[in-house]
């Protein structure tokens, strides 16, 4: 089979050859198209529920909410595990399902188990369900200031009054119109609000009662339709307009009529003014609240094309902001990935260079180093037309992996073998080939060396099979990088097969010399005395590879081992923790001066920072807790400190003291933006080793954790160790 698929690439080489320039068009296209981001994504397969509810204390929710949520969804069918995390207004279950699962059916799961409890649950606590995106969803950050920040506290208060309504109603619906995105989370800022403070006297002088100002305000608050009425040739719709627009109006709600016709309104009554909710959280931006927005990709889109997606719509709301306000973007997740692939780039292309390079070397012959250059760029165009419907995303493990080296192995052998042919017969004959004869030396010498050229390949192609029987994280983050690979040297084989004999009976001559580099001449100088002194000392040649496999296992033995090294992703994520019974208020003004104190460095180029729990609850934090995003400049552009530029891990050390210096008494953790963002996802916490304890006694529990905190920070290596919970808030 393998001969007439030679035969045919040799004899009809037009046609193979407009087979693989179609192919080329295809590849580009699907590279165009295809996924890509920094990392691959390693998010498990989950659904979030969060259910928001005021005036409860997190033990009350946790009895009343989260309990029963968290019980009623075990027993659905691949569940894997159910986690929960109480706060303060919010409880939050998060229900990991095997991989195999489709999200949207596991989503539907949820839901009908929502549904049969919904009775059980507090009248005003309503679940819902977290959007539909992963640990790579938080693509782009964007805030939205002021130009001229007030100074005065009530002023500044309506200004982020002003700016939270702004990105509810003119921000956030346009940029949901955006394809890929799945939801726009907002953090900072207030609500704005009307309160509504009775005066206990006047409304005993008056004989009103709580009950009935709030019954008031529900009746009223709202517009009714009456119908229609038909008059002449026209219809007339009947309306009534109720929605209350200013505290004026409030006021002038008839609470009850007294038996001397006087009637009870509002302002009689209480007092209207302005008011802010009680949050759960705030945003900074260097050192100043501001409203932070946070962009989430929908499950399986590409975080770069759907980035570059919404900055141009970004592009477009800034044009039509109203005077004095500024949208600013802190973080956009294309540039990081641009960066990525910059790399992964530079690798290839680097790598490719040098393939070729040596191909020159180690050949002889120009034309044939020439033609197998070619296959490199083949085999990845015809490798990105299979990862596309695969669904394999291009990152830094699935890219990086590719070894042009083993990549053009079998077509190095084939037209090693087309020259050396080609040579012997035209010196048998003692003249030139003709076309004809050169198609016919090309054949053989392929079909001679198939079975060598293809079974080195398929031994490169079995050595990763193992890969693609791990599962969890490992096989989210190996397997592709195994497919990839191993679609590269399929692809590769296909062409040395036909591509490759196809371009070598059209571009070899019948006189090719067959003469052998002056390199492999100096190297076969060294290498036969070195081969004849170890064919003649077999048994002492064995014992020194014997040896030198086992030194090799001691000294791995005695090495570290890590799962990764660590994606440096050009910014820090500092997870910055307070007293467990810090209020919001107190932990806005640490943050300000905190933000201010990062800034201080020349190698920071902004600083923003997300504290508590966000509008939409993916990342449920107390108001004591804050996330910290610290964006650097390139490193080109960082100061050299004594006569060298920092390294990031220097970098992280002198901030941490910096902060512990100038604002003690609070805690951080570093990491970065995906990095924490994973470990938040995967298990419920930002650390990379984390140990839980379960019991039915907290004050036990906090005892429990602190001891284990003092033993675990004497290990050698550990860093940051920090007890997420420390106690409970005061009542």
């Amino acid at each position: 089979m393998l001969n007439k698929i030679i035969r045919a690439s040799i004899y009809n080489r037009g046609v193979v050859l407009f087979v693989t320039l179609l192919m080329v068009v295809a590849g580009i296209y699907s590279f165009q198209n295809l996924p890509i981001d920094a990392v691959p994504d390693i998010t498990n397969n989950q659904v979030q529920i969060n259910t928001v509810i005021e005036g409860l204390a997190p033990e009350e929710i946790e009895r009343t909410i989260t309990y029963p949520v968290e019980s009623s969804m075990r027993g659905i069918g691949g569940v894997e595990q159910v986690r929960s995390i109480t706060r303060f207004g919010l409880s939050q279950v998060t229900v990991v399902f095997k991989d195999s699962i489709d999200i949207f059916r596991a989503r539907q799961l949820v839901s009908e188990r929502l549904q049969g409890i919904s009775g059980d649950l507090p009248s005003l606590a309503k679940p819902e369900l977290g959007p539909i995106s992963t640990g790579l969803g938080e693509i782009y950050q964007y805030v939205i200031d002021y130009k001229v920040k007030s100074k005065d506290d009530s002023e500044r208060t309506k200004q982020l009054m002003e700016l939270k309504s702004l990105q509810d109603w003119f921000v956030k619906p346009r940029l949901l119109t955006v394809e890929g995105v799945a939801e726009i989370n907002t953090s900072g800022g207030f609500e704005k609000q009307f309160h509504v403070q009775p005066d206990p006297k006047k409304m005993a002088a008056n004989g009103v009662h709580f009950d009935e100002i709030v019954e008031a305000l529900e009746k009223v608050n709202r517009n009714v339709g009456g119908g229609y009425v038909e008059q002449t040739a026209e219809q007339f719709l009947i309306q009534g307009v109720g929605l209350i627009k200013s505290p004026q109006e409030i006021g002038r709600i008839p609470i009850k009529t007294l038996e001397s016709f006087k009637t009870i309104t509002i302002s009689d009554v209480a007092t209207i003014a302005l008011g802010k909710e009680l949050r759960t959280g705030s945003a900074t931006f260097d050192g100043e609240e501001a409203v932070l927005g946070t962009v989430m990709m929908l499950l399986g889109e590409n975080s770069r094309t759907v980035s570059t997606r919404v900055h141009e719509k970004i592009d477009e709301i800034k044009a039509t902001l109203p005077e004095g306000i500024e949208l600013t973007t802190v973080y956009n997740r294309s540039d990081l990935v641009n960066a990525t692939l910059g790399t992964v780039e530079h690798n290839l292309i680097m790598g490719a260079i040098l393939v070729t390079i040596i191909l020159l070397i180690l050949l002889g012959n120009i034309r044939a180093a020439l033609i197998t250059a070619v296959t490199i760029p083949l085999s990845l165009l015809a490798t990105f037309l299979v990862m596309k419907p695969l669904g394999i995303s291009g990152n830094l493990m699935s890219l990086g992996a590719l070894d042009f080296g083993i990549i053009v192995d079998g077509t190095v052998i084939v037209l090693d073998n087309c020259v050396r042919f080609i040579h012997e017969r035209a010196k048998k004959m003692g003249r030139n080939l003709s076309a004809e004869e050169v198609k016919e030396a090309v054949y053989e010498a392929t079909v001679e060396i198939r079975s060598a050229a293809g079974f080195g390949q398929f031994i490169i192609v079995m050595v990763f099979l193992p890969v693609f029987a791990l599962t969890g994280v490992e096989g989210k983050m190996f397997i592709p990088m195994a497919s990839t690979f191993a679609i590269a040297v399929l692809a590769a084989f296909v062409l040395s097969f036909t591509t490759a004999p196809a371009l070598a009976s059209w571009l070899l001559t019948g006189n090719v010399k067959d003469k052998e580099p002056r390199l492999m001449e100096w190297i076969r100088r060294v290498y036969v005395p070195t081969f004849d002194w170890a064919f003649k000392h077999a048994k002492l040649t064995m014992a020194l590879a014997a040896g030198s496999v086992i030194l090799g296992v001691v000294l791995f033995a005695t090495r570290g081992a890590e799962f990764l090294p660590q994606l440096g992703e050009g910014s820090f994520a500092f997870h910055m923790i307070r007293p467990v019974n810090a209020n919001l208020t107190q932990s806005v003004i640490l943050q300000r001066k905190a933000d201010k104190v990062v800034e201080t460095f020349s190698e920071v180029s902004h600083v923003f920072s997300r504290i508590g729990t966000s509008e939409v609850a993916t990342d449920p934090m107390g108001v004591n807790v804050s996330d910290t995003y610290i964006m650097l400049k390139p490193r080109s552009e960082w100061p050299k400190v004594n006569d060298k530029k920092r390294t990031y891990q220097e970098l992280t050390a002198a901030m941490v003291d910096k902060l512990n210096l100038e604002l003690p008494g609070q805690t951080y953790l570093a990491s970065q933006p995906i990095q924490m963002r994973f470990n938040e996802l995967l298990e419920g916490t930002r650390a990379d080793v984390a140990v839980k304890i379960f019991g039915p006694d907290l004050e036990t529990l906090v005892e429990s954790a602190k001891k284990i905190q003092d033993v675990i920070s004497k290990v050698k290596g550990a860093g940051d160790v920090e007890v997420d919970l420390a106690g409970t808030s005061p009542v």
